[in-house]
């Protein structure tokens, strides 16, 4: 391996080797040495043994953290590594720096730390652009320590067609890498920076870590900052590859772009939050989009598409758009040659592009209608169309998110403009797909007061109405039209949805943002038990289309299948599971009654599939009997909770409407409920209490405090109270699961 003097650091690293070779009678491999005690220098390893002294946290955190982004070697010294830490162990020993006891446990920390290291090493996550190329020129044969040689593979894998280059390893986007190596060359530059402060303020009684910077420069801090990313640059190139530092921060930047050359990076933090904010984890699955365009036919897709086009083509309208995306540049090749791949990745950076513009200022369409209201004289309404298009705009990102989380089904822009207006649309609409039309007039019209009830579920909506939902209705067809122009959204009247390009960029966007979006060969997949948890965040409609279809795909006893799953499943997480939800999904996916029959008897959903057979008119007199007790009271229990849910939002309502509500007034639908199905519970109300305790403990609280409080019956009242103490208390001792 060359190394550069100009730059060594002073860890030690040639008396160490010598050292090595004569007590073991074998060199050891200079590159992995060299990063080992580099980076235990760098992380303020003690160095009055002539060398880095590890201790057992230092390795940890050097081989678990530093060395796996940061080293491309063979197998063979990969297999060094744990014999380079043994030596030197033994050299700060051989130093009179450790006594035996501590040798031993730092021997020992070594064993510990190496099965991480491994695994670190081999994780897709860990990887740089540097030790990406090395590996791959590594692996055409080309010296790594010949700088000549690796510029000359660079060059040739730069020409080579695009469809014959190595392809990231699997889940890795560009994204990830860029992302990766930006953090990486930060930390190492940020240690670096903390090494000469330690120089300056306390060097060690061996000398100072680092050469001597430049500060004798006309801009000494600028000229210290150089000369840390020189050496940050030329430590990266000893342990990856020669010169691939330069090469890739100059003439080959392309094939290494950083995070702010990938706007889709943006876009997909953005959706990440979106996401969160939804459901509070990356990993719960959106649906997949009905329809994904093949490999073959994304060319065609992007390229028809009118504002990449103009793009593309050197339009003056769009040059800084074209330049935020590549235009001229690394983005004409892959217009030209891409890959499907690489050209969904540019379809994602025009978006996203898009919705910073849209960001950035109102289009032309919201100040139009805002200087139309202007002339007419209406100030009032002039602010509320700025204010509506403003929103809108900042809400672009949440616009496609909100499309893909549907499962690519249209939506209605009037209603979208309701629901972002507090309009009080009936939650049973606002997943139901909209009609689109074959034809409909370009300029954005807003449906009739007749055709906005149906769509809001608001019977009697009149011309005021509308006229009130047509300018916020406008400003949001306004932000769709210019998400239409990347090929992505479509609008049709009132209508507005994902196209199948859409479907698959915004499908990459997610992923890059580590988002779980499956395509429906993921889901066809998965376990019955995957299937459950996943539907039940689902539009009703894809998830009986993928209850269905996944059944098909898994032969007889399937159906079975996801019922048992669906029992273990609200067993396992009790308030995550929405049984009732689950059901109605079955019953659109048409689950046969020889299954629901089958779950008749367990313990946890019986009572749902003998309700199901009820409702279908398919159930025998005598199933019933076999319904568990245990069964009927998780039933119960979740109607009751469901009430509890329903008071809140009633108390959340007149809190925001009343200066000083009456709560106490404020009626209850728990205690009915409960009676009536006391009604019906052998033993009435005082063995329906305890059941709905056992039912679940930590759901049971706040249904049973509601009884204590609020039952007209005193003994009930007071059976209910002690009930709910006692279900907390368990639930206390149980973590509250």
């Amino acid at each position: 391996m060359t190394r550069t003097r100009a730059t060594d650091l002073n860890t030690g690293l040639d008396d160490f080797l010598a050292w090595a070779e004569k007590e073991r009678g074998a060199p050891l491999p200079v590159r992995v040495a060299d990063a080992v005690l580099t980076l235990l220098a760098l992380r303020g390893a003690d160095r009055r043994a002539g060398v880095p002294e590890p201790t057992p946290q230092l390795l940890r955190r050097v081989l678990h953290e530093d060395l796996p982004p940061l080293l491309c070697a063979t197998p063979a010294e990969l297999a060094a590594v744990p014999g380079v830490l043994t030596a030197l162990a033994d050299r700060v020993r051989a130093a009179g720096r450790l006594n035996a006891k501590r040798h031993m446990r730092l021997v020992a920390a070594i064993d510990d730390a190496v099965p991480e290291f491994r695994r670190a090493i081999a994780d897709p996550r860990n990887l740089t652009w540097p030790a990406w190329y090395a590996s791959l020129l590594r692996a055409d044969g080309v010296d790594p320590d010949d700088p000549a040689a690796v510029r000359e593979w660079l060059a040739a894998h730069e020409r080579a067609p695009r469809a014959d280059r190595p392809v990231l390893p699997a889940p890795l986007h560009r994204s990830d890498v860029a992302a990766r190596t930006f953090a990486t060359r930060v930390q190492l530059t940020d240690a670096l920076l903390a090494a000469f402060a330690h120089d300056v303020e306390g060097p060690s009684p061996t000398g100072p870590l680092l050469p001597s910077p430049p500060l004798d420069a006309d801009r000494p801090e600028e000229a210290l900052g150089e000369e840390l990313e020189r050496i940050a640059g030329v430590l990266i190139d000893r342990w990856t590859a020669a010169g691939l530092s330069d090469a890739l921060a100059g003439p080959y930047a392309a094939l290494a772009p950083a995070p702010d050359a990938l706007p889709h990076v943006a876009l997909a933090d953005r959706l990440l939050d979106e996401h969160l904010d939804y459901y509070g984890d990356s990993g719960t699955p959106l649906p997949p989009p009905p329809v994904l365009p093949a490999p073959e036919d994304i060319r065609g897709l992007l390229q028809g598409a009118p504002l990449p086009a103009a793009l593309a083509a050197g339009s003056d309208d769009g040059r800084e758009l074209a330049e935020r995306c590549g235009f001229p540049g690394p983005a004409d090749d892959v217009w030209a040659r891409g890959t499907p791949q690489e050209l969904t990745e540019l379809g994602a950076d025009i978006l996203a592009a898009v919705v910073e513009r849209i960001a950035a200022a109102p289009g032309e369409d919201e100040e139009s209608a805002r200087e139309a209201h202007e002339d007419a004289g209406d100030a009032r309404e002039a602010r509320d169309a700025h204010e509506a298009a403003e929103d809108y705009a900042l809400d672009a990102a949440h616009l496609l998110y909100s499309l893909y989380e549907r499962g690519g089904t249209p939506d209605s822009v009037a209603r979208k403009a309701a629901e972002q207006g507090s309009w009080q649309v009936d939650p049973s609409l606002e997943d139901a797909p909209v009609p689109v039309p074959d034809t409909a007039p370009a300029d954005y019209v807003t449906p009739s007061p007749d055709e906005l009830s149906a769509l809001l579920g608001i019977p009697g909506l009149g011309e005021e109405d509308r006229a009130e939902l047509d300018g916020p209705a406008r400003s949001l067809s306004a932000v769709v039209d210019q998400l239409a122009e990347t090929g992505c959204v479509f609008r049709a009247g009132d209508s507005y949805g994902l196209t199948p390009l859409g479907n698959a960029v915004l499908r990459h966007v997610l992923a890059a943002g580590h988002v779980a979006a499956p395509d429906e060969e993921t889901v066809a997949a998965w376990v019955a038990a995957e299937v459950i948890t996943a539907v039940q965040n689902w539009p009703p409609r894809t998830a009986a289309r993928t209850l269905a279809q996944w059944t098909a795909g898994h032969g007889g006893g399937s159906w079975s299948d996801l019922l048992n799953a669906l029992g273990i499943a609200k067993r396992t997480d009790f308030p995550g599971i929405r049984t009732s939800t689950l059901f109605a999904y079955l019953d659109l996916a048409a689950v046969p009654a020889e299954a629901l029959r089958s779950a008749v008897p367990n313990p946890t959903i019986g009572a749902y599939a003998h309700r199901l057979l009820l409702t279908r008119g398919e159930a025998a007199p005598s199933e019933a009997e076999r319904v568990p007790p245990s069964a009927r009271a998780v039933l119960i229990l979740e109607e009751l909770d469901a009430r509890w849910i329903e008071d809140l939002r009633t108390y959340a309502r007149v809190l925001t409407e009343e200066e000083e509500p009456d709560l106490a007034a404020l009626p209850s639908a728990i205690p009915g409920a409960f009676d009536a199905a006391a009604s019906t519970w052998p033993g009435g109300a005082a063995s329906l209490v305890p059941a709905l305790a056992e039912a679940h403990p930590p759901t049971s609280v706040r249904v049973l405090e509601q009884l204590g409080s609020g039952h007209p019956d005193s003994r009930v009242a007071a059976l209910a109270s002690r009930t709910a103490k006692a279900a907390k208390a368990k639930s206390a001792g149980a973590g509250g699961t």
